[in-house]
């Protein structure tokens, strides 16, 4: 048996939820290891319907250990409402089925302040942020200013951070005529959630260790996806993680010798939530047909998904940015019924032909696609559950995605129905 790291190879939205939940029945422990409470899935086990966007999937799962990573950025009044909302449907989370790492960096609400003054600040050129103070949050983080869940356990310790922290914002949020951050009223706040968040706090690094060694399956669950990077994404209009899979590692405490297999999530078509570049968009009635059909709203926000045709160039970046083993490629059934599919497989830059996606945001802006067009097919593919089923044409676009992306297909989703799966190759080995 080896462990799974998941990952979005796209600009998240990939439809993570699902497979998350079939390869989370299967684990013992399941991460989170970046990110914060601006992505989300929803899943639907035995008829419930249960909408995460913080707690790890396995968390509505008997049974099964759950952790937050140290490189999550951790909202804790959303974390206490969240768990309470699941506890209403029947979930048991308590400090045996949840462990918080007490390293991780608190989401306060100066930074949810800061995050809205400055995407509001920016007018037009807006980055498209969830507004829930993530950026900032990180950004205190590496400034080495973060309140960490740990300083809970200090009354004055915590007191003093929060002091500072307030002190060095509210320069900034004066000067834009927002209302100063009250270090008083955070701290208030904080203590009367102390006893219950401290509860779940732990070394998750420990927790993988005796996991390692007592030879458990473990689920590294991330969020967004690969362009959305710090790093590696289309720069600025990324989040501020890193969302590759060597953060599995890092942001939960163990060694990337515990990472077995890599799989990312791949839509069959290409989307993207708020701003930024995406030489693929569609702005005809094929992109609109794309989002009715994948109904394409953000789980967290709510916001309408940008939609265009599969872009090669980018998913075949993100899998060697990112070491993907193999993808699972989803929603192919909103393809269903297209006379014609294209496939971006280069970009024209101002007359030069690329075959990756350009650092510069100039240039990134500026990439048109080059297309291969495929014959599509009108036979429905939802809900297939082996290649037999599949239409030859579906077939013939999955090898050339592969092909195209220099990555296997590993398991295939024609619904969001749980069977509706063709696994080729499990990502657990067993």
């Amino acid at each position: 048996m080896t462990n799974v790291a998941v990952i979005g190879a796209q600009w998240g939205d990939e439809g993570k939820g699902k497979i998350v939940d079939w390869l989370s029945s299967r684990a013992d422990v399941v991460v989170r290891f970046q990110g914060g409470h601006n992505a989300g899935h929803t899943l639907v086990i035995d008829g419930v319907e249960y909408k995460l966007s913080l707690l790890p999937s396995g968390i509505v799962r008997p049974g099964k250990r759950s952790v937050i990573g140290n490189g999550v950025v951790l909202d804790p009044a959303h974390l206490l409402s969240e768990i309470k909302l699941l506890r209403s449907q029947g979930a048991e989370i308590t400090p045996d089925t949840l462990l918080v790492s007490d390293s991780v960096a608190l989401i306060l609400p100066v930074h949810q302040a800061i995050d809205a003054a400055r995407e509001a600040a920016r007018g037009d050129a807006k980055i498209g942020t969830t507004g829930r103070g993530i950026g900032p949050a990180y950004e205190d983080k590496v400034a080495r200013r973060a309140v960490r869940l740990g300083d809970l356990a200090s009354r004055d310790t915590l007191a003093e951070k929060l002091a500072a922290m307030a002190a060095h914002h509210n320069v900034w949020l004066a000067a834009v005529g927002h209302a100063l951050a009250d270090a008083d009223l955070m701290h208030a706040d904080l203590m009367a959630m102390r006893d219950e968040l401290l509860a779940f706090s732990g070394q998750s690094w420990q927790l993988l260790a005796d996991a390692r060694a007592n030879n458990k399956r473990v689920l590294f669950e991330g969020a967004q996806g690969v362009m959305l990077d710090i790093d590696h994404g289309t720069y600025p209009f990324v989040t501020s993680s890193n969302t590759v899979a060597g953060q599995a590692a890092t942001g939960s405490g163990t060694g990337p010798t515990t990472i077995g297999f890599v799989l990312g999530i791949t839509k069959a078509y290409t989307t993207r939530v708020g701003s930024g570049p995406f030489p693929t968009e569609d702005f005809g009635d094929d992109g609109e047909r794309m989002g009715e059909r994948g109904r394409e709203f953000g789980t967290v926000t709510g916001r309408k998904r940008r939609c265009g045709w599969f872009d090669a160039v980018m998913v075949r970046q993100a899998n060697a940015v990112a070491g993907i083993t193999g993808m699972a490629l989803t929603k192919l059934d909103v393809l269903d019924g297209f006379d014609v599919l294209k496939i971006c497989i280069g970009y024209d830059l101002h007359g030069t032909r690329l075959d990756h996606f350009p650092s510069d945001a100039g240039a990134q802006a500026a990439c048109t696609p080059i297309y291969e067009e495929m014959p599509g097919w009108h036979e429905s593919t939802y809900g297939a559950r082996s290649w037999a089923e599949l239409p030859a044409n579906a077939v013939k676009y999955i090898r050339r995605v592969e092909e195209l992306t220099k990555t296997p297909v590993t398991l295939l989703s024609t619904s969001p129905e749980r069977d509706d799966t063709i696994l080729v190759t499990d990502p657990f080995g067993g």
